[in-house]
């Protein structure tokens, strides 16, 4: 796919990696391109963007979690009272919602789990659109990264980071052949 993009051999294409495991391009081989990846289950999903930073993830909605757990290690304070007090048929989907959201964000910025996922706050909630809507130590990330939450397929939850504003998000299902926006 970056092969396609670049109107390159993917065989020409050589990686780097930060200090923190996140691949980029070497610089000349398409030094503006920025991309990210994750799979869960039967399903891939990659993210590209011209001189925007990126994170994604996706991950099959399981049932075989100690969700409970999982949130109070993970979530903020906020995040964890707000997941607790929801109704237990919509919790699942929210708890992906919120892992989703939060592992893209981290990812976009490059730092991976150095920086603690309870040091900032994302909308996870049924009918709130997917946004920061804290971050601790920098209050001004808010203001410079934006959230989407694509539905890719049934039974699975994904988010991405991408900062700034003002972009048009576009899917491509390349085993279905459905483009959506």
């Amino acid at each position: 796919m970056l092969g396609a993009v670049l109107k390159q051999p993917a065989s020409k294409l050589q990686f780097e990696y930060d200090d923190f495991g996140k691949p980029h391009l070497i610089q000349g081989k398409g030094s503006r391109l920025r991309f990210n990846v994750s799979h869960s289950g039967g399903l891939i999903l990659l993210a590209i963007t011209i001189g925007r930073m990126i994170g994604v993830d996706v991950e099959m909605v399981r049932t075989d979690l100690d969700l409970g757990g999982i949130a109070a290690r993970f979530f903020s304070v906020n995040e964890y009272t707000s997941w607790a007090s929801l109704a237990d048929d919509v919790k699942h989907e929210a708890f992906f919602a919120c892992w989703t959201r939060k592992e893209a964000y981290l990812k976009a910025r490059g730092a991976g789990l150095s920086m603690a996922t309870g040091q900032f706050d994302v909308s996870f909630l049924s009918g709130e659109a997917p946004q920061l809507l804290e971050t601790r130590p920098d209050p001004d990330d808010v203001l410079r990264w934006s959230l989407r939450a694509p539905r890719p397929e049934p039974g699975y939850a994904a988010a991405l980071a991408v900062e700034g504003s003002g972009w048009t998000l576009k899917c491509l299902d390349f085993q279905h052949g459905a483009v959506w926006e």
